[in-house]
């Protein structure tokens, strides 16, 4: 009997090119780090640029491999895949980073924070983001899942000397680990039960039928994932995290952390859970009634932006899981839903960061978090009023602008499966969509049709870098609503070559 050290072993295959977005990363990480040691504190201005040249550096492999014709790339026994469906996601995760990276330039060169502490963090973070996107195992997945997830309780709690971050810090880390347990205690149920932590073979496992163990081993891990993405009742973090976290930092979790969540759920659930969609449908449709509906009346409650917009991308997750709750119902259902959710990511991510641009640039001036300082910001900065309205109402789903074509996606995919659970849904979601334009409408309201609280009508400053910020997420999410074809093309990338392929 040959011992295990006579056993023949190959080292695996490892293509370069396809790992050259995480080679990227990981080498501007420690670029950083030495940078960040060996330089004065008067030339600290010189790490915001590199974090700008890391993300945009990463992001050059990802055109190259998505303009090659050599498909999908597969290594480590199909542990880890790049194809169609991941590199849409890497570029949305790097491209949001630079936006992040541009809102966060000008906190940078207040000193506000320690800089080569804060970059290595949010790079470390977009690094876990960008390997979940191409994790295909167990094992990778969480791993990627906690690289990204780490990171970010420590930079909810970066202003160490102010108790709103410190209490955000606290509560996002001591729910995370919960969740991350509950999440773990799953996968060890899964890998039990198939004997491997590959996601395909346990996809092959459980298609041979739903037994209790089995739903209870999916349910754990929907759980874990649903405190990713803020579904109710799993969300009670978000708006003391979103409120008391540097504002770009909450604007990089409430768009980069929530889309990772997404594509989490998403490959476990079509490539290991196809067999099991009798226990994962009503879940989904239970998270995105709950979600979609608490998330709403929360926010119309709200008087601080920041909360409301927590509140809003709570609401917002509940329409993201609206196509999730049919996907079961065949391929081709499952393969428009996966279309939907990634087309709604795509428009979110850009609207989103819009917002949360506008509320830095006009908080610099008010000094202040309230909805009511927005009153009649139409008098003295009407470009940043236009620009605010374009992103409200995208994010209500008003024509022509890029949400519509979000929800319409979504509600196409609930309507496609013609069943009674889509039908049922998607009536909860249009309920919604009325009730979302409440609160969105109130800061139109405010900056069109109220006075200005204080009286003062002093032009408001926009820096170059929250400029280039705003010009990029106005611009696309003008062009995704009147041009929907350029978001459609991305979606059916990731849907026809994507998780449902591997």
């Amino acid at each position: 009997m040959l011992s295990a050290l006579d056993t023949p072993w190959s080292a695996p295959v490892i293509d370069y090119h396809a790992l050259a977005p995480e080679i990227v990363l990981a080498g501007g990480i420690v670029v950083l780090l030495l940078v960040d040691l060996f330089v004065s504190e008067a030339r600290k201005w010189i790490l915001t640029p590199l974090a700008s040249f890391t993300v945009l550096g990463a992001f050059i492999p990802v055109l190259t491999l998505a303009l090659s014709d050599e498909g999908a790339r597969t290594m480590f026994d199909g542990r880890y895949v790049v194809d169609d469906f991941s590199l849409v996601l890497k570029g949305l995760f790097l491209l949001a980073a630079y936006v992040v990276v541009l809102l966060t330039a000008d906190h940078l060169r207040e000193g506000d924070y320690y800089q080569g502490e804060y970059w290595f963090l949010l790079l470390s973070s977009l690094l876990g983001m960008v390997m979940i996107t191409s994790s295909r195992d167990l094992v990778s997945i969480f791993v990627a899942l906690e690289f990204l997830s780490i990171p970010a309780y420590m930079l909810a709690a970066w202003r160490k000397r102010d108790l709103l971050s410190n209490e955000a810090g606290i509560k996002y880390y001591l729910l995370g680990v919960f969740a991350s347990a509950v999440l773990l205690y799953g996968m060890s149920l899964l890998y039990g039960m198939a004997n491997s932590t590959l996601l395909v073979d346990i996809g092959a496992d459980l298609s041979e039928g739903v037994t209790a163990l089995n739903a209870i081993a999916v349910l754990f891990v929907l759980v874990g994932f649903a405190f990713k993405i803020s579904a109710v009742p799993f969300h009670t973090w978000a708006p003391d995290t979103y409120q008391g976290a540097p504002t770009p930092v909450t604007a990089f979790l409430s768009v980069a952390s929530k889309a990772a969540g997404f594509v989490g759920i998403l490959t476990v659930v079509l490539v290991a859970f196809p067999g099991s969609s009798d226990v994962w449908h009503p879940i989904f449709w239970i998270l995105s009634a709950l979600t979609m509906t608490l998330g709403n009346v929360m926010a119309l409650k709200q008087t601080n932006i920041v909360r409301m917009l927590a509140y809003s991308s709570v609401a917002q997750g509940g329409f993201i899981l609206m196509p999730l709750a049919v996907a079961g119902a065949g391929a081709e259902v499952a393969n428009s839903a996966l279309r939907a959710v990634v087309t709604y990511l795509l428009v979110y991510a850009a609207t989103n960061l819009g917002v949360f641009s506008v509320v830095i640039v006009v908080a610099r001036k008010t000094r202040s978090g309230e909805i009511s300082s927005y009153g009649g910001l139409f008098s003295y900065a009407p470009g940043l009023t236009v620009l605010m309205t374009i992103f409200m109402a995208s994010l209500a789903g008003i024509p022509p602008l890029g949400g519509w074509f979000a929800k319409f996606a979504a509600f196409e995919a609930l309507i496609s499966a013609e069943t009674g659970w889509g039908y049922s849904l998607a009536i909860i979601g249009g309920v919604n969509s009325v009730v979302a334009f409440g609160y969105y409408g109130n800061i139109l309201r405010e900056m069109w049709m109220r006075p200005v609280p204080d009286g003062d009508t002093s032009p408001v400053q926009v820096q170059s870098s929250l400029g280039v910020a705003l010009g990029m997420t106005g611009l696309a999410t003008l062009v995704l609503g009147v041009f929907p074809s350029l978001v459609i093309h991305f979606g059916d990338i990731a849907g026809l070559a994507g998780a449902l392929g591997n």
